[in-house]
């Protein structure tokens, strides 16, 4: 029987599968090449030169930085959250049977399948509703709301694929529940809460929808690169800020997907 391995594909579907990826990602490279332009107020193709200088103009920009710190304060918070949160529910909903678990199944995660927009009213108007000052910490709750659900998916998933055999085998030997999670749960699931935490790390860093019903006057980065767009000057320094975002939210993406991208084992299977 002939492996399907030795199929080449069809010149039409290379065509199609190249089009798609630079429909996609041509417009990330644009950000790139203006970052490097010399000219500062529109964006002109070509390019009339290219320069380095907006790297130092931003590094030295105060307000850059005061906004990647607070981008960097407020996903790191919403991401620990996360990890508390998401794993508890995880190992609720997978590892116990009770009335209406999956109601709650749903409940976790529809935060995320609804639109950005219809969670960020809603939190505004709770935080009014409660006389809640808008300030750094409503915007982290605001992220982990949806941050919760990425680790809790990683999470849950990992669970259903460990064996309880092993969780069993741990208790019949003497261990206690925190034994068992130190020794026997976490080495299972660590990878997938890593790269859970990752991804929601890359979500809140780059949020903008919720982050502007619930900031206040607090500026994170895509909300200042938002208002330096309609600033007809320093144009580039916001493409240089657009790199950094591109960065800091790729690398921990690429990395979830090597840690997660064997998961489909069963831990203690064959055990």
């Amino acid at each position: 029987m002939r492996s399907d391995r030795g199929h080449r594909a069809p010149l039409v579907l290379k065509i199609a599968a190249g089009a798609g990826l630079l429909f996609l990602h041509l417009p990330i490279l644009l950000i790139f090449v203006y970052a490097f332009t010399t000219e500062e107020k529109s964006y002109q193709w070509p390019p009339p030169g290219f320069t380095t200088q907006w790297f130092a103009v931003t590094w030295n920009r105060p307000d850059v930085w005061q906004a990647l710190g607070l981008s960097v304060q407020v996903a790191t918070i919403a991401t620990a959250i996360a990890l508390l949160l998401g794993t508890l529910c995880a190992a609720a909903v997978s590892q116990t049977k009770f009335f209406g678990r999956e109601a709650i199944s749903l409940l976790v995660i529809l935060p995320i399948a609804l639109p950005g927009i219809i969670t960020g009213i809603a939190l505004r108007s709770a935080f009014s509703l409660f006389d809640i000052p808008f300030s750094v910490w409503t915007i982290i709750l605001g992220h982990a709301t949806f941050c919760v659900v990425v680790v809790y998916n990683n999470a849950v998933a990992r669970f259903r694929r460990t064996s309880g055999s092993l969780i069993e085998a741990s208790m019949d030997l003497g261990a206690d529940g925190f034994q068992t999670f130190r020794h026997v749960v976490l080495p299972n699931i660590g990878t997938a809460l890593l790269a859970g935490g990752m991804l929601a790390f890359a979500l809140s860093f780059d949020e903008v929808i919720v982050t502007t019903f619930t900031g206040g006057q607090q500026s994170t980065l895509p909300i200042w690169m938002l208002e330096e767009l309609i600033r007809p000057r320093q144009r580039p320094v916001t493409n240089v800020v657009a790199m950094v975002v591109v960065l800091v939210t790729f690398l921990p993406i690429l990395a979830a997907y090597y840690l997660t991208r064997d998961g489909d084992q069963v831990a203690g299977s064959g055990k």
